[in-house]
């Protein structure tokens, strides 16, 4: 039998643990077994149904904001945290009741739900129109918290209970296979149904839209599905996530895009671009690969968004990327900067070359050298860690540095071709190629810095010239006395 493991802060119960906080793992063993202290008969024969068919396992686990929520393998969906109920005075109103311990959804009895996602106050499930999932059968449900028509139901009254969005009905020529929550937005990926060959899909959005994240060009919410129009056709999207603010979908061809908050970075409040570079993505922008591994990330498996950065999985599963806000080492690349086009990530951790089982199971007689060994990677791994603490203090200095002068981001083919090359570096020479590189408004640009720089210095020196005026001054004018 799987069990939920799950590490964070309680606040709601949405560690389903009794309301108890938990800084390290907990296993849920008695997932099946836990019930709602105000559990209804009909929750109590689902329960004891479930638990006469099979022992149960997780299949999926989805969080956000306050509320949890896992798919078990016979398809149905459990939910602890915040969980959306009507309000007990009877008027039909949404409250929201914490629940120490997973309750079943009771609306898709005897239906699969095949996928969900959750928002701060909103959920979204894709379940079968029958008791079995059978090719393009999902259906799309929401509930929960509706101020900014994150529901895709028209309008913005909550709901108590699941309601199907009108958009993707059974007779729609588009089939929903993966939905994606942010704060308090909906993004949806849907394919053409079958027997069509051609391999084509859309990504579809609403709810809040204030920094761009729909993508529809505008800051406008919208309170029903409407497709991103400025994704290119055709294409297949293979997974779309949504992180507070921003939307990022990946192609089965490696393109990526990106929309919202600072240019589809997330809450990114570091980010500082200027000029035309400057503000929210109203509209995908494509994301372009590290330069070193080409334009395009092969064979992608999935994007995933955090509040203010973004994980990409590509390679079949080789390699990571990530890009975004670098505070804590977010981004996995050994540095804290932020980084506003992909970084590897150091995956699989470096010492994967070492010979493991020689390490972990050594020998009485090599024990004394395999001690010393132990200590050289030690006093290695330490002088490693302040290398990347001095380099990652020196990059956000060239980073800013570059940012005052150039008015965008350091990246990598910023640096000299020289310096790249053969490690020196010609200054003089570097300084007369860039000025002949150099278009119309990056010389204003760089006048203008200039400029300012020097009418600081001026300014400066005529400061300390008073003051040094000023002493000189003083003392004869107090002798005069």
């Amino acid at each position: 039998m799987y069990f939920g493991v799950y590490l964070d802060w309680h606040m709601d119960g949405q560690l389903g643990m009794h309301g108890e906080n938990s800084s390290e793992p907990q296993l849920m063993e008695r997932f099946v077994e836990s019930g709602s202290p105000g559990q209804s008969k009909a929750e109590l024969e689902l329960d004891s149904e479930i638990k006469s068919k099979t022992s149960l396992k997780i299949s999926a686990v989805k969080a956000g904001g306050m509320t949890s929520v896992a798919i078990d393998n016979l398809g149905a969906l459990w939910m602890w945290g915040n969980c959306p109920q009507e309000n007990s005075n009877g008027d039909g109103s949404l409250v929201f009741v914490s629940s120490f311990t997973p309750i079943p959804v009771l609306d898709f009895h005897g239906r699969t739900v095949v996928k969900v996602a959750c928002g701060n106050e909103h959920v979204v499930a894709l379940v079968s129109a029958g008791e079995k999932h059978e090719g393009d059968d999902l259906v799309c449900y929401t509930w929960g918290g509706n101020g900014h028509g994150q529901l895709g139901l028209g309008d913005t009254e909550n709901r108590v209970r699941p309601e199907m969005i009108g958009t993707f009905n059974q007779e729609f020529q588009w089939t929903v296979y993966e939905v994606a929550c942010g704060a308090f937005h909906t993004a949806l990926l849907t394919r053409k149904k079958r027997p069509s060959n051609i391999l084509e899909s859309m990504c579809w959005t609403f709810g809040l839209g204030d920094r761009g994240q729909l993508g529809h060009g505008t800051t406008q919410s919208a309170l029903v599905p409407e497709p991103v129009k400025e994704l290119p056709q055709p294409v297949y999207l293979v997974s779309v996530d949504c992180g507070l603010f921003h939307t990022s979908v990946v192609s089965s061809a490696g393109d990526v895009w990106s929309w919202g908050m600072e240019k589809g970075l997330g809450l990114c409040p570091d980010a500082t671009f200027t000029g035309t570079d400057s503000g929210d993505a109203i509209s995908p922008l494509r994301i372009s690969g590290d330069g070193v591994h080409g334009p395009k990330f092969n064979d992608p498996v999935q994007v995933s968004c955090g509040a203010a950065h973004t994980v990409l999985v590509a390679h079949d599963g080789c390699k990571l990327w990530s890009w975004g806000r670098g505070k804590s080492g977010v981004l996995g690349n050994g540095k804290t900067v932020d980084c506003f086009t992909p970084s590897v990530v150091l995956w699989p951790p470096r010492n994967e070359d070492f010979k493991q089982e020689e390490l972990n199971q050594p020998d009485k007689e090599g024990s004394d050298g395999d001690s010393e060994v132990e200590k050289k990677l030690s006093l290695a791994m330490e002088e490693m860690k302040l290398l990347q603490s001095k380099l990652s203090t020196m990059e956000r200095y060239a980073s800013i540095l570059h940012g005052s002068i150039f008015g965008r981001p350091f990246e990598e083919q910023d640096i000299p071709s020289s310096l790249q090359n053969s490690g020196t570096f010609d200054i003089a020479r570097e300084w007369e190629n860039m000025l002949e590189s150099a278009d119309r408004s990056k010389l204003v640009r760089l006048e203008m810095f200039y400029r300012n720089m020097l009418a600081g210095v001026k300014d400066k020196m005529m400061k300390k010239r008073i003051q040094e005026i000023i002493k000189e001054y003083l003392p004869s004018s107090t002798q005069g006395k």
